[in-house]
Order: C-alpha cells, then structure tokens, then sequence
C-alpha cells in the first residue's frame, strides 16, 4: 500500500510550491529593507529634500590703512518657493489654475497654458499670512515673469525683513508649501556717497539661467557682482565661493527644518592707496557751497600712489543695492550736472597748467636762458594771439621763464612754445602722462588728448601742424584736453625731481586671514610696489627742472618783480612753502561756452609730501576759485600729519549744487579752522578769448547698466497685495533698507553668515 495518495502527493507539492513563494518574497523584503535599505532610504530622503545655492560673500574695499570702506550686512529675506506652492496647491485642490502665455516653439508662435501663480499665491498663501498679520504688498506682473522664467529662484517676497517679522514668522507655523526665510549678504557702503566715483557698485548678474552652475541645485541664488569700477575691475578678487542649504520638506511639501548648512567663504579684501583722512577732507572740500561741478586728485609724488580723488556732484552707491529705483536711475541720467561722471578722470582744457609741459619742453632744447617780450599779443599765420595782459590794454614785457611762469604769459609761451617746436612738446607731455590711459581699474577713464605734429598725422590725414596749432597748445587750448589726474602726475614728476611715477589705486589684495592673493604661478597677484613709467631726466636736467620748480615757487609766494606778482597767492599756507600752477581754460558745455579753473600745487616745497590739483567747472580763475580749494585740503592733510587734526569719518550725502553752472567768480573762505587766509587774485584769466577751444570729454552713463526697479504705480496694479518697490527685470533683488534691524538674538540655524563676517574683519 502506498504512503502517500495521490491526493496528498498534490497537496505537498503545492505546499511547497506556497512555501518557494513566500521564501522568495521574504529573501526580496529582506534584501530591499535590511541589504539596501539605507540606498533607498537616502533616495527617498533626497526626495524630500531642497537644496539652495547660498550667495558668496564678497570681500570688503579698505583703505591704505584698513578702514573698510565698503562691507557686507546680514539681510533677512522672506522667500516664495514657487515651484513647490504649485506642488502644493496641486495635492490640496486636484488641479492648478491655469492662464495661457504667448511663447514660440519650432520658430512658431503659440499660446501656453502656465500655472497661474498670482491666482495660487492669492488664495492659498495671503490668506494664511494675513491671519498672522505678515501679509505684504507685491507685484502681480513680476510674480507672473519670476515665474515663468526663472523657476530656478526663488522670488523675494519680503526683502530686508525687521527682527518684528522674522520673530512672528520664527513664532507661528505659517504651514504652507513654499514660503521659507533665508539670509543672504547685502553690499554696504559705510560712508554713503564717499568715495562713490571710485568703489562702483554691484548686481545680479543678466542671464542667471547660463551661469555654469544653475543646475546643481534645485534653487539658485545668485552672487552679486561688480558693476563699476573697483567693484567690476577687481570682482575677481572680491567674489568668495558660495555655499549650499538642505532644507527637509515634510510629505505636504513644507520647509519643514534645514538639514544641513554649508557655508559660503568669503572674497579676497582690496585695499585701496586711499587714505581715508585726506579723501574724507577732500570730499568735504569740494562741497563748499559755491562748488557745483568740480574734482580734485590728491597725489603722493615720491611714489604714484593716489591719496584722495573726488568727483562732484556725486551720488550714493547704496541706491544702486540690490537695484535702483527706474525713479532714482532717471533722476541721476536727467541731471544736467551728470552727478555719474567721474570728472577726476575726465578730459579737460588745462589752461596754463599745461604750460608745465611747454616749459619742460623749450629747457629741452636748451632754452633755459631764453628771454621774450611780451607787447600783449603776438601773430601767427595773419592771426593774432594776445596775452590776457594785453585783452587790457597791457604788456609784460621782456620776461624769463621763471618770470613767465609766475605771472602766466600767453604771449612768451607762444614764441617759448614754437621756438621748443610742436614735436618736442609732444614728446615731453608724453613723458608726464599726457594723452594716456592708466590702468587704474575705473572703467569712465579717459586718455584726453596730446596733440602734436604726430598725433595731426595719425588723426587729420592731409592737414599739416602749423605754428598758429603750436601756440595754441603751448597755453593749454586748441586740442589739448587732460584730466586731473594726468595733471597730477605731471606736477608730481616734476615736484620729486623728475621720477614719473605710474599713478595707482589699488595698494594690494589680501586674503581674509592677512595672507597676499597669490596667482596661478604662485606669484603676488597684486604687489604693492610703486611702478616707475617714465624718467623725464632723460630729457631734460636736473637743473633745469629745478628752474620750472622755482617758477611754481613765483606763483604761489612771489608779490612782485618783472611783469608783477605771481597768480597762486591764494594757494599760500601759513609756515608751508607752496608751489603751484594757476590755470583758467575755455570750454563748451550743453553749448555755452564756460571757463574752467585749475590750481596745481605740490608742498612741501624741499620734500614734497602731496601733490593736490583742483578742477573748477565755471570758476572764472584759477587763482581766485581752484587755488583756494587746494590750499584747504593741503593745510588739512598737513595737519593730519603733524597730530593737529583729527578726522571723524561720517556718512556723506551726495554732493548736489542746486546752480551747479552758476559762474563763480571767487571762493568765500573756508573758514579759520583750515589755516587759509583768503588773498585776492592777480590771475584775470590765462587764455586768449580767441583760443579754440575743446569741448569737455567726459563720459556719460556707467559702463554697465544697472539694476532698475520699477516704481510703485508703473506697472501691475491688481486688487492684491503688492511689492513695492518692483523690478522691471524679472530677476528678483532684495530691497535696500536703509536703517539696520535692532539687535537681535542669535539664531542658531541661520548665523553661518555672521561668523563669516566677523571672520572677515580681521585686523592686517
């Protein structure tokens, strides 16, 4: 008999059958969730898991001697993840909204159906922050645009939160998909308008979507950048390494707590050859009330480095941070004074300043014992050329160099200029820096002009240097525009013997720990050593650059003698010795024709310590309007130096002239605390009345077109809570508050950037 029937033969093998089965789905769940579970756990975790780009942290602009001049703050933001509101809204409510968007695709154009964002965040976001009384005014229109193009960022709701906002959001659970607060570092310029036409400013960079690193996250904000001047030429430097946020979502899609924190690492800082004191003194001197459109240039002649430059009118930095209001930006571009233009570095006429390059010139030739007269006007080519003496009836007389310098006679530097020969003046003002650009890092440079029989070859094919050219450019007219930091080189080449020092702003580049910024060779990327470009003793001796020094020495202290007193007397300073250069050009701004006042002065006069030049737009003489400005800001500076003045730096307010084209026929003392005494003027102008004369060559507008905001009424005006200020650029951009937050507690989960900071201000 058999054991087993058929029957239960069927059974067990289907038992077993039941028993392989279960066996292979228990060794599958044992492989899945015991072998490999911590690889799908992270899957599943990466999920719920945002990752953020955290901005870079740039690195500061110091001075000479480590005064920041421009830092970072920490700027609360409360921020709309718009992506995960949709995602959000989508679970809740089955669908989302949709509007239709006018796109092209295959070249043709197309209507797109879009999620309608303004619709999502109205009834499923507002409501929730109204409740909790955090609700805010924003733009429908650029809600729309952040959305649709540039899903990657997320849109700045409420921009520079006060600690009131951040602690009712940190104290109730707003609850809702997409709504986070973040903290990002804002630009700061700590003195306002100081130094404005050199710092530049920052902004978001145009096309965010092409940076090379937009996809690695799965939102992205972006690092600001230099948009100007030292904040554009040394943005290599200035830009740190950004870090990265991993924010948990929890099944709902909310930012449910920040997993973990990698922070960003702060740029090289730049400092500048600024001295803050003496730029401080010089801002505050061109603001003399009777100032509308002037600069000036404080130059170290034994070594090239600038001390002060300064520009009026001027602007504040901090409007353009994060972005300019369209308001703001119109009433900069509108004003006729064009406050954007940096005039320091702009081409002028220089008057009978130039005629440092004359004198130079004609010594060259071995013309150092040459005597002219001086009848009130001489002839060139059937055309009369009259001294300024002779526009009254007068004469020089028969005079020397020396002489000519002192009193500023046109008619000797006409005959002293010819008898030198347009080609040698060429030479020689192209030794001291004329009609040359200086890598400075200010992108509104301008190279002016140097002409001569060369330059007249190069630029008017055909038309020949004739004398009539020759005597005109001899007085600083005709062709000849120069800036006053070319004029500041000169005078310093020519106040430390003859060194032509390269003119620089940038001192040096350290790392946040002290260390120089080293190149790709391992080299200094930036030494800080002055450069030596030209020596004009090659040229011309040292004793007979000795004469033109004793020349500037006539003007300032001279009260008599051949052909009279000399035209700086202004420029004097009790127990200093001054030597300096009185200059009045003619100029055409806006079409009106206008005089312009130079002053260029050195002193000490044995050991020259500062070369100072002043530009006066509308000064009608050089020695009654620009020679007193540089005598405040010498005396100043010197003052500094001895440990008898001491400089509180302070913000500035831009520096506005409400009659900025007003003539202004002498200059009101500053006052007895500067040491100036005011003495009236010999110098009734400098220039022939029929010189031709140049026009201004300035720039216009930044080089870089800012970031603009729209204003409050301009644009996408709905019954919703709006934004205001407003951007035309999609790109969203954190709103500057002028006043910081009070103090606050610290937040443990968000003060990386603090740190960051504090790292970053280490003393050198």
């Amino acid at each position: 008999m058999a054991l087993f029937s058929r029957s239960n033969l069927r059974l067990f093998f289907l038992a077993f059958l039941m028993f392989l089965g279960l066996g292979s789905i228990v060794a599958r769940l044992w492989e899945l969730q015991v072998m490999r579970g911590d690889t799908y756990a992270s899957r599943i975790g990466g999920k719920s898991q945002v990752t953020v780009r955290i901005p870079s942290v740039r690195g500061e602009i110091r001075d000479r001697n480590g005064i920041p001049l421009v830092q970072n703050r920490a700027s609360y933001n409360v921020d709309f993840y718009l992506q995960d509101m949709v995602s959000g809204y989508r679970r809740r409510n089955g669908s989302v909204p949709t509007l239709l968007e006018r796109r092209t695709q295959r070249d043709m154009p197309k209507d797109v159906p879009i999620a309608d964002i303004v619709k999502v965040v109205n009834t499923a976001v507002i409501p929730r922050l109204e409740d909790l009384d955090l609700a805010r005014d924003y733009n429908a229109k650029h809600l729309q645009l952040h959305f649709a193009h540039d899903t990657l960022v997320p849109f700045p709701y409420i921009e520079d939160v006060d600690f009131a906002t951040i602690a009712r959001f940190s104290e109730h659970d707003v609850g809702l998909p997409g709504v986070d607060i973040s903290q990002k570092p804002v630009r700061e310029y700590r003195y306002g308008a100081f130094a404005s036409h050199l710092l530049g400013y920052v902004g978001l960079p145009r096309d965010i979507d092409q940076l090379p690193d937009v996809r690695a996250f799965t939102f992205y904000q972006p690092d600001v950048e230099g948009k100007n001047q030292i904040e554009q030429s040394m943005n290599a430097y200035l830009q740190g390494k950004p870090g990265a946020r991993v924010i948990q979502r929890d099944v709902k899609g909310r930012m449910e707590s920040e997993v973990r924190v990698d922070p960003p690492k702060p740029g090289a800082n730049v400092y500048l050859t600024l001295d803050a004191r003496i730029q401080y003194i010089a801002e505050q001197a061109l603001r003399h009330p009777s100032l509308g459109r002037a600069a000036a240039v404080v130059l170290d002649p034994n070594n090239g480095d600038i001390l002060a430059m300064v520009s009026v009118p001027s602007f504040d930095p901090n409007v353009f941070i994060p972005s300019i209001s369209s308001k703001d930006w119109s009433v900069l571009l509108k004003d006729p004074a064009v406050p954007l233009v940096n005039r320091a570095v702009s081409g002028f006429p220089p008057g009978s300043t130039f005629k440092i390059v004359t004198a130079l010139s004609g010594l060259s030739k071995g013309l150092a014992n040459a005597h002219f007269n001086c009848s009130g006007s001489v002839e060139y080519g059937g055309r009369s050329f009259k001294c300024w003496i002779g526009e009254k009836g007068g004469s020089h007389g028969t005079l020397t160099l020396p002489d000519a310098i002192k009193v500023s006679c046109n008619a000797f530097f006409y005959q002293y200029g010819n008898a030198a020969g347009g080609d040698t003046m060429e030479h020689i003002g192209a030794v001291l820096g004329m009609g040359r650009r200086y890598e400075l890092g200010l992108a509104d440079e301008k190279e002016g002009c140097m002409p001569g029989p060369a330059w007249m070859k190069s630029r008017h094919s055909g038309e020949n240097w004739t004398s009539a050219q020759t005597a005109n450019t001899s007085i600083g007219q005709g062709y000849v525009l120069a800036s006053p930091l070319q004029m500041a080189v000169a005078y310093s080449t020519v106040a430390n013997g003859g060194i032509a020092y390269e003119p620089r702003l940038v001192k040096t580049v350290l790392e946040p720990d002290g260390r120089p910024v080293l190149d790709e060779n391992g080299q200094v990327a930036v030494p800080d050593q002055p450069k030596i470009r030209e020596d004009l003793r090659q040229s011309v001796t040292a004793a007979d650059i000795e004469v033109v020094r004793k020349g500037f020495w006539n003007v300032v202290n001279e009260t008599g003698g051949p052909g009279g007193g000399g035209t700086g007397k202004s420029g004097q300073i009790p127990g200093v010795v001054v030597a300096g250069k009185t200059g009045t050009a003619q100029s055409t701004d806006r079409g009106q024709k206008e005089h312009i006042a130079w002053f260029c002065c050195f002193a000490p006069y044995d050991k020259p310590k500062y070369c100072v030049v002043v530009m006066v737009q509308g000064g009608e003489h050089g020695g009654s309007v620009a020679a007193p400005v540089a005598a405040h800001i010498l005396s100043q500076a010197l003052a500094v130096d001895a440990g008898k003045l001491t400089v509180d730096l302070k913000p500035l307010a831009p520096a506005h002239n409400p009659r900025p084209f007003e003539m202004i026929t002498a200059l009101p003392p500053y006052g007895t605390e500067s040491g100036i005494v005011a003495v009236a003027s010999d110098d009734p102008s400098d220039n022939p009345t029929d010189a031709t004369a140049q026009q201004v060559q300035m720039g216009g507008a930044p080089n870089a077109s800012p970031d603009i905001k729209a204003d409050a009424d301009a644009e996408g005006r709905k019954p919703i809570r709006r934004a205001v200020p407003v951007l035309s650029n999609p790109q969203p951009k954190p709103i500057l508050q002028r006043a910081r937050p009070a103090a606050q507690p610290e937040q443990p989960r968000r003060n990386f950037f603090e740190k960051i900071f504090n790292s970053n201000r280490k003393p050198n």
